[in-house]
C-alpha cells in the first residue's frame, strides 16, 4: 500500500492545510509531468508518467478530509476502516432527509421526463424551482455540519503529536461521519444539477 502522506513529503496527520498540499504536489510534479518531456528516453518518459500518476493519486487523496482520514486510518491500523456503526443522530438526520428529498426529486424528474406537453411541463416548472430550493437548503445544512466537523478535526490533529497513544477511534468516527456529509453533499449536488435541466 502506497504511503500518500509520504510521497508528498507530508508529516501524517489528520489536518493538512490544503493549499500547502497543492502547492507541494505542484512543486513535486512540475519537473516529471509528462507534456514536459519530450526529449527524454522512452523509459524516462514512462517512469515519469509513472511517478506523476502516483503523486496525482496522492494528492487526490490529501486533499478530501474523508478520503485523507480513511489512508491515514489503513496506514495506522494496517487495514480499511470497518464500515459505519454508530453515527451521531444529526448525522443520520441529514442522511435521511438526503434520503427522502432525493427520492421525491427522482420521482418528479421520471413524472417530468415522461410529461409530452409542453403545458404540463410548464406547470411543473414551480414544483421543481421548490424542490430545487429545498436541496440547496439542505445542501447548506450538510455544509455546514461538514464545517463543523472539520473544525473537530483540526482539534483532533492538535492532540495528534502528543505523547501517549493516538485518539484512533475519535479520527475513526469523524472519518464515518465524513463519508456520511460527503454522501449526502453528492446526491445533493445531484439532483441540483438533474433539476437545472
Amino acid at each position: 500500500m502506497p504511503d500518500y502522506f509520504a510521497l508528498l513529503q507530508e508529516p501524517r496527520r489528520p489536518w493538512l492545510e490544503p493549499d500547502a498540499v497543492k502547492q507541494k504536489f505542484l512543486a513535486l510534479s512540475a519537473a516529471i509531468h509528462p507534456d514536459r518531456l519530450h526529449g527524454a528516453s522512452d523509459a524516462a518518459r514512462e517512469t515519469a508518467t509513472q511517478r506523476f500518476a502516483e503523486l496525482n493519486a496522492a494528492w487526490q487523496c490529501l486533499r478530501e478530509p474523508k478520503d485523507r482520514l480513511g489512508h491515514l486510518l489503513e496506514l495506522e491500523l494496517g487495514a480499511r476502516p470497518k464500515d459505519a456503526q454508530n453515527v451521531s443522530a444529526a448525522t443520520m438526520d441529514l442522511f435521511f432527509e438526503t434520503g427522502r428529498l432525493c427520492r421525491e426529486a427522482d420521482t418528479f424528474l421520471e413524472t417530468k421526463a415522461r410529461a409530452t406537453s409542453p403545458l404540463v411541463k410548464a406547470q411543473m416548472f414551480g414544483h421543481g424551482a421548490q424542490l430545487t430550493d429545498r436541496l440547496i437548503g439542505l445542501q447548506q445544512l450538510a455544509l455546514q455540519h461538514q464545517t463543523e466537523l472539520l473544525a473537530e478535526l483540526k482539534v483532533l490533529d492538535a492532540a495528534w503529536e502528543t505523547p501517549g497513544p493516538r485518539p484512533l477511534e475519535e479520527l475513526e468516527r469523524l472519518y464515518r461521519l465524513l463519508s456520511y456529509v460527503a454522501r449526502s453533499l453528492g446526491q445533493i449536488q445531484e439532483r441540483v444539477v438533474q433539476l437545472s435541466f
